[in-house]
């Protein structure tokens, strides 16, 4: 015999290969649901990341891992998804307000629930558009916590558990449209020992009538937009504040006490020649502690059936600094995009149509506020002329800014400092100090942890709106480009291209040891979870209610009989504890498919409106006898 010592590391219970080589020899010996399940006590938490690869590139060896998140929203596909960085591998797409048929979302009850629905029980939507995502804060980084996500076409905001990458809660704004910039805070606006996320601020886009049900259709002069305060914990909404001019993008401070939004149109015109006549637009930044405590005193309004308080934040109900909940900086024509530097100092607004970027002191905001500073274009400390069509800010925490540019197609490093000094007369200072190509016309861009006090300077994300001639053609609709951007030496250097499928927009970049993902759910996190006791078919009149457990490689009933005309319900648990066990349950003809996580239990309910046999099948791999998991549907005539 060998004496060589053989390595059985990879056939451990605890890999996927040693379950599934376990798994089919019980399998095989005999199809049984053993509700007991087994787990390797290895898997019960997270696994300890092994370190840092030394990255050659934007190259990733197999078997290594990325050394960050990349949570990027999707645009009008209506998801969010999750790429590593520096291989752009994509790891996950999630669902929120779109219909996905691989995991259920918009088809189990519980999705449905989140989503919303009409009384009929259909999705209120079955669309969505996805700008910004962003995540909970604490001591000025992230927390891991949640990410918060918008959809500009309804006007909802969904907030995302990190621990398990799914969507939890959606809420809809009341009396608004064009939902565009949203940002949460970073610490408690109020209570100074509070130092996270406890609010989700966020900016609407477009002027409607308030309320919009109807009336002054033919009068724009007479239509608004309201800034909304959502509750991070119960999602909410708090409060609005009526503003002047479209919001864009929003900003929070460090601090917690303020909070802003780019403001185009600030001529509150309703056509696009109207939108570009002011020579300089806004920065709108609100006062949130003042805010609140109007809504406290009562000094609020209501607008249509809504209960939310409003408060008027428009120019003419503020002059007075001193007990303004709003100030409006004059910025460049347009501006597209407000972003706050690392150290807590600035507030940097893009012209779009302006060739300039806005340098706002906090510090001298908060001094207007107090009635110490006479102009609010005097909390304007640079405005540098840093190339055409500037949009987004990223930064590096050693005092650099990275604006993308539309026009010129590039991205532009530029120094802070540098641009105040300038500002100050300083001829002589050195403000641009690199400008990128980049492949063609960037939106968004954003940099590792560059929206946190810890930005390392490492990466930088350029998403490209055109990617002509970049990759293979796959017809008129040609994929985006997101370009990563090595900027951790003096100067950028690409480092890889990634396919991205149209159209995503903003996202930020997360040190994987930020992220702590469960692996398995609790099964007592589902007060609906099937138990051997509850197992089986209860019939109320023509009300089914079919309890149903799965374990590798079988349901728990072979055979389920209902009738034509039935309202059927299918509650689903999956007994495995085995991570990445996961099972699938679809109906053939009956719309029906969606997964079930281990521990996890999800629900349906639908009517058996036709006949016949249907086999209810396994759609996720789980098993060496995955094909044979299936049970017989059968619809009684």
């Amino acid at each position: 015999m060998d004496s060589k010592k053989i390595d059985t590391t990879n056939d451990t219970p605890s890999t996927r290969r040693g379950f599934l080589g376990k798994s089919a020899a019980l399998g095989l010996a005999g199809v049984t649901l053993g509700l007991a399940g087994c787990k390797d006590e290895a898997t019960a938490g997270g696994k300890t990341a092994a370190a840092p690869a030394a990255h050659k590139g934007g190259e990733v060896a197999p078997g290594q891992l990325d050394d960050y998140y990349a949570f990027i929203s999707s645009g009008h596909s209506g998801e969010a998804r999750i790429l590593g960085l520096p291989s752009g591998r994509e790891l996950k797409r999630i669902p929120v307000f779109n219909i996905d048929c691989m995991v259920g979302w918009g088809i189990t009850n519980e999705s449905k629930a989140i989503m919303g629905t009409k009384p009929d029980g259909s999705l209120k939507y079955t669309t969505g558009d996805t700008h910004h995502v962003h995540g909970s804060y604490k001591n000025g980084t992230y927390d891991g916590r949640w990410l918060f996500i918008n959809d500009k076409l309804h006007s909802r905001v969904a907030r995302i558990r990190m621990d398990t990458m799914e969507t939890d809660k959606i809420t809809e704004l009341p009396n608004v449209a064009g939902f565009h910039g949203i940002f949460p805070d970073k610490r408690d606006p109020v209570d100074p020992k509070i130092d996270y996320t406890t609010r989700v601020f966020c900016g609407a886009e477009f002027h409607i009538p308030l309320p919009n049900d109807g009336r002054d259709l033919e009068d724009p002069s007479k239509w608004g937009a309201l800034f909304s305060c959502v509750s991070a914990e119960t999602m909410e909404v708090m409060w609005q504040v009526r503003v002047d001019g479209n919001m864009d993008l929003c900003a929070t401070s460090y601090d917690g006490k303020l909070a802003a939004c780019n403001q185009y149109n600030v001529e509150n015109a309703a056509d696009l020649n109207g939108m570009m006549a002011a020579e300089r637009d806004a920065c709108v930044f609100l006062h949130i502690e003042r805010v609140e405590a109007l809504v406290k005193a009562g000094k609020y309004t209501t607008i249509g059936s809504s209960k939310v308080p409003v408060v008027d934040g428009r120019k003419t109900a503020n002059a007075d600094p001193k007990t303004a909940i709003s100030c409006y900086v004059p910025v460049g024509k347009n501006p597209h995009g407000v972003n706050a530097s690392p150290d807590g100092k600035y507030f940097v607004c893009s012209g779009k149509l302006s060739p300039t970027a806005t340098v706002i002191e906090l510090a001298k905001v908060l001094q207007w506020f107090d009635g110490n500073v006479k102009d609010p274009r005097d909390t304007v400390v640079a405005e540098p002329e840093i190339g055409l069509g500037p949009l987004h800010t990223a930064f590096d925490g050693k005092g650099n800014a990275y604006t993308s540019l539309f026009l010129d197609s590039q991205a532009v490093k530029w120094n802070v400092d540098a641009a105040i000094a300038q500002f100050k007369g300083d001829k002589n200072a050195k403000v641009i100090l690199e400008k990128f190509d980049v492949h063609y016309q960037p939106g968004h861009n954003y940099s590792s942890m560059g929206e946190t006090t810890q930005a390392d300077g490492k990466y930088l994300n350029s998403g490209n709106k055109f990617s002509k001639d970049r990759f293979l053609p796959v017809g008129p609709l040609h994929p985006e480009t997101e370009q990563l951007i090595d900027i951790s030496g003096a100067n950028m250097k690409l480092v890889a291209d990634h396919t991205a499928y149209s159209e995503p927009h903003d996202g930020i970049i997360v040190r994987r040891d930020v992220v702590k993902t469960r692996q398995i759910y609790n099964m007592t996190d589902f007060p609906n979870a099937v138990t051997p006791e509850t197992a089986g078919i209860e019939r109320k009149g023509n009300k089914v209610h079919v309890r149903l457990m799965s374990q590798a490689p079988a349901y728990s009933m072979p055979v389920i009989k209902v009738k034509k005309g039935d309202e059927v319900t299918i509650t689903l648990t999956n007994y495995d504890k085995v991570e990445d066990l996961t099972h699938g349950c679809a109906i053939p003809t009956y719309n029906i498919n969606f997964i079930v996580n281990p521990q996890e239990t999800k629900s349906v309910t639908f009517k058996a409106d036709h006949a016949g046999a249907f086999w209810m099948y396994c759609t996720h791999f789980c098993h060496a006898l995955h094909l044979e998991m299936r049970s017989r549907f059968l619809v009684e005539a």
